[in-house]
């Protein structure tokens, strides 16, 4: 089966970029969203991607033009996903609710249709149980920035068919990702080692070991990490991170997994992080 059509569902920051990638692999793509204004900031923040490579000489106008004409947001799910090829959930880390949305997308999808979630930790089996067609369910969890970052993560459950492997890593290639395949586990690969150095370098924060730059500036040049834990925190979301934090330690029933308290304050007090304008670091 060839992708032609593609469906995203859920506008926010990492829907909105895989809606991105997606128009500029080519394919014809809706992006969904529930909410009105979420669904016209996710729009607005991929026209604004777009811009802004213009304005560096990275994208011509001719190619956002033509990556335009291929997205389209789509305010009704049925529509959205009714003659899709692949269908990319990304909605928050709930697990009721991507349930939920993944009993409506196996009513509403065409039979051939592949089921993809972007979740960064939670049991693919689990969501695919949700569908009568698991064999096409797989994980596909996306890094933020999703246009700029190359890693596709697949993930596989017991019931996950050859078939819809091939043809997600062959949608990664065409959207110009290098994937990896890894097990259905809690927190995968990336996400279980991404937030426990997150977690440690809040810790040590918390201990006053060094300043937020310094913890960061330690990985970057002392281990050739692109960014540091701190920084890297704040791009992906306080919440994010201690939803994933929280999920393994209960999936693992080990508190070395527990959010550090200071991460629990931060979440409490909305210091989200990019999104809220400030956390480890002023955003603003």
């Amino acid at each position: 089966m060839a992708i032609e059509r593609v469906a995203v569902i859920g506008a926010g920051t990492m829907g909105a970029g895989i809606a991105q990638v997606c128009a500029q692999a080519g394919w014809k793509t809706a992006l969904f969203d529930a909410f009105p204004d979420g669904l016209e900031r996710g729009m607005q923040r991929i026209d604004a991607f777009w811009n802004k490579g213009i304005a560096r000489g990275k994208t011509t106008a001719e190619q956002k033009e033509a990556w335009a004409a291929n997205l389209r947001a789509e305010s009704d799910m049925q529509t959205a996903v009714q003659d899709a090829d692949l269908i990319i959930e990304a909605v928050p880390e709930i697990p009721e609710l991507k349930a939920s949305i993944f009993e409506q997308l196996d009513a509403m999808a065409p039979s051939h249709a592949i089921l993809g979630t972007n979740t960064s930790s939670l049991s693919i089996a689990s969501i695919a149980n949700a569908t009568n067609r698991g064999d096409k369910v797989i994980g596909m969890h996306f890094f933020n920035p999703v246009p700029i970052m190359e890693l596709l993560e697949l993930v596989r459950h017991e019931g996950t068919s050859d078939e819809t492997i091939a043809l997600a890593q062959a949608a990664g290639e065409a959207m110009k990702k290098t994937t990896i395949l890894v097990k259905d586990v809690p927190g995968f690969a990336t996400s279980r080692l991404g937030v426990v150095l997150g977690n440690e370098a809040i810790r040590m924060l918390a201990d006053g070991v060094a300043s937020a730059e310094d913890i960061d500036k330690a990985m970057v040049l002392g281990y050739k990490h692109p960014m540091g834990p701190l920084k890297l925190t704040d791009l992906v979301g306080l919440d994010v991170r201690r939803d994933i934090l929280l999920n393994l330690q209960r999936s693992f029933n080990d508190d070395r997994y527990a959010p550090h308290p200071l991460l629990e304050e931060m979440v409490e007090k909305a210091q989200l992080g990019k999104k809220s304008g400030r956390a480890f670091f002023d955003w603003n």
